[in-house]
């Protein structure tokens, strides 16, 4: 039987390492009971490390703006569930009659609401727009708010609480309704 090299032996991390990971871990946030290692230097002096020296010639970056949580599809199960009438629905918003002031408020308030009873799935009715055969109003457009709640519920303020939407099936709405997953409450 043949033998695989010796394990090697994992090394302890320096001072300076556990120093640079906690300034890194403190800028995420942490799961419950969990706690940053100490250095024991790092406490006996509070006084910054030095800055890396920059590459000369190299240009300046600006540190990274934090980024927004991505959005998740609706899984395909759940889909399937929701278009039979089988799939939980912890709420509704109807949008009809509200001007776009109106619609982007409420839907803020509602989707805030909903996170924090614990709501899992809801759905936002927007409509499809008004009558065909009828004009616009004031010359504006057909279905602004069917066009604009998808732009906000991809805002950054909204993504701690969206965690994804897509158009409700036709038993819920078709194209005139999305069906918006919410994020657990912190």
């Amino acid at each position: 039987m043949k033998e695989g090299p010796p394990p090697q032996r994992l090394r302890r991390l320096t001072e300076e390492e556990i120093a640079l990971w906690t300034e890194v871990a403190r800028s995420v946030s942490r799961r419950r009971g969990a706690s940053l290692p100490t250095a024991a230097k790092a406490q006996a002096s509070k006084t910054p490390p030095p800055p890396l020296p920059a590459a000369a010639g190299a240009p300046e970056t600006k540190p990274a703006k934090p980024r927004a949580m991505p959005l998740a599809p609706i899984e395909r199960r759940l889909k399937r569930e929701l278009a039979r009438g089988r799939g939980a629905i912890d709420g509704a918003l109807d949008l009809h009659g509200m001007n776009q002031a109106e619609a982007h408020q409420a839907l803020r308030g509602f989707l805030r609401y909903s996170q924090a009873r614990g709501a899992k799935l809801v759905i936002v009715v927007t409509g499809k727009g008004g009558p065909l055969g009828e004009p616009a109003f004031h010359g504006g457009e057909r279905g602004v708010l069917r066009r604009l709640a998808p732009h906000w519920l991809r805002e950054p303020d909204l993504r701690s609480i969206v965690l994804g939407f897509e158009e409700a099936g036709r038993a819920h709405g078709g194209s005139g309704a999305l069906y918006v997953r919410l994020r657990r409450a912190p």
